[in-house]
């Protein structure tokens, strides 16, 4: 587990990961404000909690999964997290609903994937 401090390669992401939970898929969580990148834990939780000790505000986290496999982001980037119910930011449900921080986490993956 890990916050990016770099750009890193599918691949490189691919060989250093420990937790997958699909043959090339990972979790992730974004901090839409600082534009950070925190991957490779068991729960989303794990990668959260990384963030949130290190500067984080917990309104600005949102949890993903990453198919390291994709090229198209769409692909790439899943938005299903148990970190992402938060009705009073009015999030309902697993998914990022807010088409706009859907933008952002996408670039900010990006960002740091190449």
């Amino acid at each position: 587990m890990k916050i990016l401090d770099t750009p890193i390669s599918k691949n490189e992401l691919i060989e250093s990961s420990k937790n997958f939970i699909d043959e090339h898929a990972i979790k992730g969580v974004v901090d839409v404000k600082q534009e950070l990148l925190a991957v490779d834990s068991p729960m989303h939780y794990d990668c959260e909690q990384l963030l949130l000790e290190n500067g984080s505000k917990q309104t600005d986290l949102w949890g993903i999964n990453l198919y390291l496999d994709s090229d198209d982001i769409d692909d790439l980037v899943e938005f299903d997290s148990m970190i992402n119910i938060r009705p009073a930011q009015g999030n309902r449900s697993r998914s990022v609903e807010n088409p706009e921080i859907q933008a952002t986490i996408k670039s900010i993956v990006s960002k740091w994937l190449i």
